[in-house]
């Protein structure tokens, strides 16, 4: 059964751009991290006095695909460092309030490409990763991960570092019929998700950076199967703001629009429905800021 919500963060890119901070591809969040490493720490600040009782390293473009090999080999273990502090330095600056920082571990090769995934060479780089965050994370979230094998890799990367490890899922966004089954963006079910996730040792199952109509029927789907095999994995859902795009595409091309009609009332709306549905860690993605928390974090504890 469903036990205590837990209030994520929302996400970061656009709170940077609200603050102030540039973002451009191919660095993307990290250029914050280069250039305007305060901005980040105001974000988490932000987050938590919204209500975060869980905030994300902004370590997501802290990858060869974004900042580029060289960079990565030279600069990756000082920035993946910083990220890691600035983290810490807002959850330990919360007031006396219990904040856990999550460590975020991306898609190595590229969001919403789950065929360039290359398992040989995940752990090369993940392994950088963990190093760097591991000083200062709580949980380890591998997030936005479009297959299966993504999940397992994250799960092999954290193993030897004693911390927990939670693993999020982006789902593919056309589902709308009533009886199409969720599934990743790799075409793999949520059901197989679940099982998975069900034997792998992780402390939740969570659904990220996908349209919150999407959202509920995999909670659902997922619920059910980990009900079935008696599991006690806790299940989450963060959702983005992005516009309706022709296909998957790339997530990492342009600066994608975010959604008038999605405000933080109707956002939080969404979110009682997932809380009803049977998740207890609940938060927003790309899009999703500081007053959307707020919101939520109200109604969720009315």
């Amino acid at each position: 059964m469903p036990g205590t919500i837990r209030i994520l963060d929302g996400g970061m890119s656009r709170e940077l751009l609200r603050l102030g901070a540039e973002l451009r591809q191919p660095e993307w969040s990290a250029l914050a991290l280069m250039e305007t490493p305060d901005t980040v720490r105001r974000v988490h600040a932000e987050f938590i006095e919204a209500g975060a009782e869980v905030i994300t390293t902004n370590s997501y473009a802290l990858v060869p695909f974004h900042i580029g090999e060289q960079r990565f080999r030279e600069q990756g273990p000082a920035l993946i460092d910083l990220a890691g502090r600035l983290a810490r330095q807002a959850a330990e600056n919360s007031s006396g309030r219990k904040v856990l920082v999550a460590g975020s571990l991306p898609p190595i090769f590229g969001s919403y490409e789950p065929q360039r995934f290359d398992p040989s060479r995940a752990q090369e780089y993940l392994s950088v990763l963990v190093a760097g965050l591991a000083p200062h994370v709580d949980v380890w979230l591998g997030e936005t991960l479009s297959l299966i094998a993504e999940g397992e890799a994250v799960r092999q990367a954290v193993a030897a570092t004693g911390k927990p490890f939670w693993v999020s899922f982006t789902l593919a966004d056309e589902m709308g019929a009533k009886d199409d089954e969720p599934r990743l963006r790799s075409s793999e079910s949520v059901a197989d998700a679940a099982a998975w996730a069900a034997g792998s040792g992780a402390g939740a199952l969570l659904f990220n950076c996908s349209r919150p109509e999407v959202m509920g029927k995999a909670v659902r789907v997922a619920r059910h199967l980990l009900d079935e095999r008696r599991s006690d994995l806790e299940i989450g859902v963060y959702a983005n703001a992005f516009e309706e795009q022709e296909g998957d595409g790339a997530a990492n091309e342009t600066l994608h629009g975010t959604r008038e009609d999605l405000t933080a009332t109707t956002y939080s709306r969404f979110a009682c429905e997932w809380a009803d549905a049977g998740a207890t860690l609940i938060g927003g993605c790309c899009g999703i800021g500081a007053r959307h928390i707020h919101d939520l974090a109200a109604a969720l504890r009315r």
